[in-house]
């Protein structure tokens, strides 16, 4: 279709193309979500429901964009890591970033009611959104570093600050001033101390975050007296009575250490 007089406008749009040949990493963050989790009254310091919900968006994001091969969440954020060849959009940064969170956001409130079934919304909740690029994988683990790593720094605050609050009954204000200078070690000590509360057995959810993967599934189909089986490991049988179905990718949740070797090593096809 001939382009009318008034066309001219969009050459006024910028191209924003993300350098090729570079991790892409998308964060979603939820936007004024300390006024949100008091208004839908989350429980404190950690809420179940909530942090489910949020991996529900996250999951449903990944099963949506296919080139996304890592996520990462924590309270009401998410990194979404994208393979490095990744084409998505033509590499588009506004088209990219506008549509992943745009689409989380709608995950949120779609599953909202899961969650929370007793619990109306009050208003719209909303996300924004960065994208940032790493030249080399060092930069990407240590990007997933420095978010676990505040997963645990942010959760061993709040687990002490609303023990203080909650059993202590101290003020929100004194509870700040007494942890005001505090290091790991003495938080540790004062929740044990204090309220009895061994933080390294707290649920690993709360102290390392949610980590989803893709996992490649191959069922063989087995031929035992003329009949198939399916079978998700192997047969010891012969070649010439097995053969291969075709592989199957499942996203995974966990909650494990992804700053040491362990987790990049068993998941070497990340990077």
């Amino acid at each position: 279709m001939a382009g009318s007089k008034y066309a001219y406008v969009k050459n006024f749009e910028i191209p924003d193309p993300l350098l090729p040949n570079t991790y892409m990493v998308l964060r979603v963050d939820g936007h004024g979500f300390h006024r949100f989790s008091e208004s839908h009254s989350f429980t404190k310091p950690n809420d179940q429901r909530a942090l489910e919900l949020m991996d529900a968006a996250a999951l449903a994001v990944m099963q949506e964009y296919r080139d996304i091969v890592l996520a990462f969440g924590e309270s009401d954020e998410y990194s979404f890591l994208f393979r490095r060849s990744t084409q998505l959009y033509n590499r588009r940064q506004s088209k990219i970033l506008s549509t992943l969170v745009s689409y989380f956001t709608s995950c949120y409130v779609m599953n909202w009611s899961k969650y929370f079934p007793s619990t109306p919304l009050e208003y719209p909740p909303s996300f924004d959104g960065r994208i940032v690029l790493y030249p080399t994988e060092k930069e990407v683990r240590d990007y997933f570093s420095w978010r676990q790593a505040d997963t645990h720094i942010n959760n061993l605050y709040n687990t002490l600050f609303w023990a203080l609050v909650q059993q202590g009954e101290m003020t929100p204000a004194d509870a700040h001033a007494t942890l005001k200078g505090t290091v790991s070690g003495q938080k540790h000590e004062m929740l044990h101390s204090r309220f009895g509360i061994n933080y390294n057995t707290l649920s690993a959810r709360f102290r390392k975050g949610s980590v989803i993967t893709r996992k490649t599934v191959i069922n063989f189909i087995v031929w035992i007296d003329g009949l198939e089986t399916p079978e998700s490991v192997p047969s010891d049988e012969p070649d010439g009575l097995k053969r291969k179905t075709k592989p199957k990718v499942t996203l995974e949740i966990s909650h494990v250490d992804i700053i040491g070797d362990e987790f990049w090593n068993k998941n070497s096809d990340i990077l």
